[in-house]
Order: C-alpha cells, then sequence, then structure tokens
C-alpha cells in the first residue's frame, strides 16, 4: 500500500476542495468545501455527544435520497451552518442537485454539513455566513488542498494545542481512499513526555517529516475548551452502497480514536461523512456466492480508511499555526521538520 499521488482525498478522482476564511480584527475561522461528481453516494457517522449537523438524516440507508453533492465542514458553531446555504446557491447556479422538476435548473442540492466550535477565539458575532460556503465552492479544485489554519481548520484546536486541517491518501488494492480532518477535539494529540503524535506511527514513507522528538514539554496551562468537534471526510473511489459506504464512516472514527485522547467525549461532536464515487467495482455481481469476496474487499478499504483517516489528523496537527491563545505543535517542538 501506498499514498496517491497528492496524498490527499483529491486523489479520489472527481472530488475538489475549497476553503474559505477570514482572519484578523476579531475573526478566526472558516469553511472547507468538498464537491463530488455525479452519482457519489454519501453516508455519514457521529460519535460525539454534541454534534451539529445538517442534512444528515437524508444520509440513512433506509431514506430516498442516495447521491449528494458536496459535503460543507465549518467553524462557527452553528451559526455556522449557515455556509450550506452559499454551497446550495452556487450548486444551484451550476444546475447540480436532485432533479426535481423537467428543466435543468430544477434541482435542489444535497449538501451535508457539519460544524465545529471555535467561538471563543472570534469576537462574538463572528462566524462564517453563506458566504463563506459560496467562496469555498469558488476556490474549489482537484489540487492538494491547503492544510493547516486555513478553512474549517482556521479556529480550531486540539487539546492544548493549535488545530487545523489535515489531509491524506492510500492506495489499496486497486482503490484509492482519502481523508480530510479538521481537528478540533477536546482530548489531546500528542504525548507530551516525547512529543510525538498519538497516531504518528501510521505515517508511510516519512510522510511526517522527522525525525520525531524524543523529549517531554509542557503543554500550556490553558483551561481545557469542554465545546469541541472533530469532523472531515472519508472517500473512496469504489461504488457501494449507502449502507456499505457508511461502513467507511464507521472505520474512520476508529482512526480519530488513535489520533486524539481522550475521543468521542459528551462536549464533542465528532462527525465523519463518507462518499463513494462509484468509479470502480468493488466485486463481481452475481449472487451469494460472490457475497464473502465483497464482504472482503470492503473490509480491506474500511481498514484503509481509518489509517487514512488518523494520519490526515496528524497532517492537520503538524501544519497548525499558533495564534494569539494557542502555541501550535511547531512552537513546542520546533526540531521536527514537517
Amino acid at each position: 500500500m501506498s499514498a496517491g499521488t497528492r496524498n490527499a482525498i483529491t486523489d479520489v478522482e472527481g472530488l475538489l476542495v475549497g476553503h474559505h476564511q477570514q482572519v484578523g480584527d476579531g475573526w478566526a475561522t472558516g469553511t472547507t468545501v468538498v464537491l463530488t461528481p455525479p452519482n457519489t453516494v454519501g453516508a455519514v457517522d457521529a460519535r460525539g455527544g454534541a454534534p451539529g449537523t445538517r442534512e444528515t438524516d437524508t444520509l440513512l440507508p433506509e431514506n430516498l435520497v442516495q447521491h449528494v453533492n458536496a459535503i460543507c465542514l465549518s467553524g462557527g458553531s452553528a451559526y455556522g451552518l449557515a455556509a450550506a446555504d452559499g454551497v446550495m446557491r452556487w450548486l444551484a447556479e451550476h444546475n447540480r442537485g436532485l432533479a426535481v422538476g423537467a428543466r435543468p435548473h430544477e434541482v435542489v442540492p444535497i449538501v451535508p454539513s457539519a460544524v465545529l466550535f471555535d467561538l471563543p477565539v472570534n469576537a462574538w458575532g463572528n462566524r462564517p455566513s453563506s458566504d463563506f460556503g459560496y467562496a469555498a465552492c469558488e476556490a474549489a479544485s482537484d489540487a492538494r488542498p491547503q492544510q493547516g489554519s486555513v478553512g474549517a481548520g482556521t479556529g480550531a484546536r486540539v487539546g492544548s494545542l493549535k488545530g487545523g486541517v489535515g489531509t491524506a491518501s492510500l492506495v489499496v488494492d486497486g482503490f484509492t481512499v482519502g481523508a480530510l480532518a479538521v481537528v478540533n477535539a477536546v482530548g489531546e494529540a500528542v504525548d507530551e513526555l516525547t512529543g510525538v503524535p498519538f497516531a504518528a506511527r501510521f505515517g508511510l514513507d516519512g510522510e511526517f517529516g522527522g525525525p520525531w522528538p524524543n523529549r517531554a514539554a509542557t503543554l500550556p496551562d490553558i483551561s481545557r475548551r469542554l465545546l469541541n468537534t472533530t469532523i472531515g471526510v472519508v472517500a473512496v473511489d469504489a461504488k457501494l452502497a449507502k449502507a456499505e459506504t457508511r461502513r467507511l464512516a464507521v472505520a474512520a472514527h476508529d482512526g480519530l480514536a488513535r489520533a486524539v485522547h481522550p475521543a468521542h467525549s459528551m462536549f464533542d461532536g465528532d462527525t465523519i461523512f463518507a462518499l463513494a464515487t462509484g468509479t470502480k467495482e468493488l466485486a463481481d455481481e452475481g449472487g451469494a456466492e460472490k457475497e464473502p469476496l465483497r464482504a472482503l474487499g470492503l473490509d480491506r478499504l474500511c481498514a484503509a480508511a481509518a489509517d487514512t483517516f488518523a494520519r490526515a489528523m496528524v497532517h492537520g496537527l503538524l501544519a497548525a499555526e499558533a495564534n494569539s491563545k494557542l502555541p501550535a505543535y511547531r512552537d513546542l517542538w520546533p526540531e521536527h521538520s514537517p
């Protein structure tokens, strides 16, 4: 197994990622959007006790809608869900959505969304609006997304350190699995006795740089913020049903739990979306004799989803930049070179 060409979620062909953020003068928040190719199946799994979400019921396997047009991740707590309005506006202008009429523009864009809590690093009232979502769509591309304190990760915090956006990918059995994580957890992501991130061992081919430090550092004595949330997306180019796609999201939470401790607290809203673009068949269809083969293939993708999401979280930690309230990893262990 190896990372994809970009080592990013955009290695899954057809996916585009865009960020928009505002920083300074009382602002430190933003929005990240993942735009999908046609016929992309979506699913979700939420494990935290304090989620902030929109359109997640649409993704339940038993419900009607099968495909999603975008995923919107945003700061601003529940206020930031407004960013999805801008994503819908952009998609509608491009005639992309669930067709509900005969004419091309008669569509309803499907934009499941999740938000994280970053209100304390913003002046009150400064949070993402619909314009943030629209601007993130305008900026979307298939390049490797910028990482760190950008987009939805602009005001992120992980334990006592600055958090941010990270991404990674993995090629397994001819399929590409990609992940994008916005690292914003109540728990810590680093062993303060060694300076090594908890999920460092999942790195591929020196992707995290090195060498790791081997010394203790005192994490800043900052009162723990009791409202956080790690949100993100895991994607694959396999053709999967909604229930199978949800298994990817379930597995990705294992990666989250490897990267921060504790994970999935009552004060986190940990929510991971899963996307299956459907360009490659997982296994031949043909009755019961094929089912074990398909299940084995799906299990391999789920294992890759967990590892890839954990790696994305480490990238988000390492790429983050300090703000006036929080140091970054690079500040406490500057000898490590990402």
